[in-house]
């Protein structure tokens, strides 16, 4: 197997951690990125330094700091061939409490980060005629839940974006996937986005009690469930990653909670119903990534 040169964006903790030490560990070239290298996330940073990594200060938030950080990894990397968009934020509350500047703050990370980061590597990539994109999206890109507005909404738009970057790139030997997970214990739910505005929570009475007591529980049915092990999304991704071209599903699920089992008959029709839309406009073909031969 060719060593694989790998992106991943938000590695500081969670899901992009585990995935960059379970991609080292497997003798691939991995330049981690984060924000905050030499304060806030120093001790990750040196820890997967440790590991093997190269470590890169990416805030996907801004332009220069992803086109810099992209830059340098490429450099270091000698290459690239997977981007692992990984960095996302969640929140939790009514959705008419948040802002339109709260709904910035989501997309910026989950959406606008996404374009940023991977049309900062696309030039390398199709120069080469090879690589993978994979867009770490979620459950709540495929449905709703209440109290998770603004995310729902940024993982839906995630999940457009990478289904145009499929099409739009498959003739040039690129691939876009997406890892859709389930809610797994990581740091995430501790740095949710509240809503900004308060000053509507009278308005719903007695029904303000419910976002917490939902949250309560689901941390709860977490804490009661252990094969809701967030490695097993790193490992999602390395099976991925080692997938040959051209034989990588579009969407992968990963879930122990009940979820999964739900979703995965209804992205197989969504693949039926795009591949049918397609082919009664003759595009059929942008579906299949070209494979060297």
């Amino acid at each position: 197997m060719t060593e694989k040169r790998v992106l991943i964006t938000g590695a500081s903790a969670g899901f992009g951690m585990l995935t960059a030490n379970t991609l080292l560990k497997e003798g691939f070239k991995v330049v981690a990125s984060m924000r905050n290298v030499e304060s806030k996330n120093q001790e990750a940073a040196e820890q997967l330094i440790k590991a093997g990594a190269l470590v890169t200060e990416i805030d996907v938030t801004d332009e220069e700091s992803v086109n810099t950080g992209v830059s340098l990894a490429i450099s270091e990397l000698g290459g690239l061939d997977v981007v692992v968009n990984n960095a996302g934020v969640g929140v939790h509350g009514m959705q008419e409490h948040f802002t339109a500047e709260d709904f910035k703050k989501v997309f910026e990370v989950n959406v606008f980060g996404v374009q940023r980061v991977n049309r900062a590597a696309l030039p390398t990539l199709r120069a080469q005629e090879s690589g993978l994109l994979i867009h770490v999206s979620s459950l709540l890109g495929r449905f709703t839940l209440p109290f998770y507005g603004p995310y729902n909404a940024s993982k839906w738009a995630l999940e457009a974006l990478a289904e145009n970057y499929r099409v739009e790139l498959s003739g040039f030997g690129l691939e876009s996937c997406i890892v859709e997970p389930g809610g797994f214990p990581t740091t995430f739910f501790g740095n949710v986005i509240q809503p900004e505005d308060r000053s509507r929570e009278a308005g719903y009475g007695d029904f303000m009690e419910v976002p917490k007591k939902s949250g309560e529980a689901f941390a709860q049915a977490l804490e009661s469930n252990p094969e809701q092990n967030p490695q097993l999304v790193a490992d999602a991704i390395l099976d991925l990653i080692n997938t040959p071209s051209g034989e990588r599903p579009f969407r992968t699920v990963v879930d122990k909670m009940g979820m999964g089992d739900v979703i995965n008959p209804y992205n197989q029709r969504a693949e039926e119903v795009t591949s049918q839309i397609y082919g009664n406009f003759h595009m059929e073909g942008m579906l299949n990534v070209k494979v060297p031969s």
